[in-house]
């Protein structure tokens, strides 16, 4: 789970403008703070099943959400998964 000082940090660093707090950027951002940590877990508890469907649906939903910017925003799409370090 992210600290309320966390998902601040993951805000500022995605966000278009200063009032910006749900863009597709910082909601991108916000699902794969969320998977690495989620996957640091499932490396030490391996049989958390439960956990593991989480993760897969968070995963599902980085990738719709990284489908909507590709669409909707080319340019800001590649940027996005290139400072992020994604794969295509």
């Amino acid at each position: 789970m992210l600290t309320p000082r966390q998902k601040k940090l993951v805000v500022k660093e995605h966000a278009i403008h200063d009032k910006d707090t749900g863009s597709t950027p910082i909601q991108v951002g916000l699902v794969s703070k969320r998977i690495n940590e989620l996957a640091a877990h499932l490396k030490s508890h391996p049989k958390d099943n439960h956990s593991r469907r989480g993760l897969i649906k968070m995963v599902g939903k980085r990738r719709r959400l990284l489908s909507y910017l590709a669409e909707t925003d080319p340019k800001g799409h590649s940027a996005l998964i290139k400072k992020m370090g994604l794969n295509k």
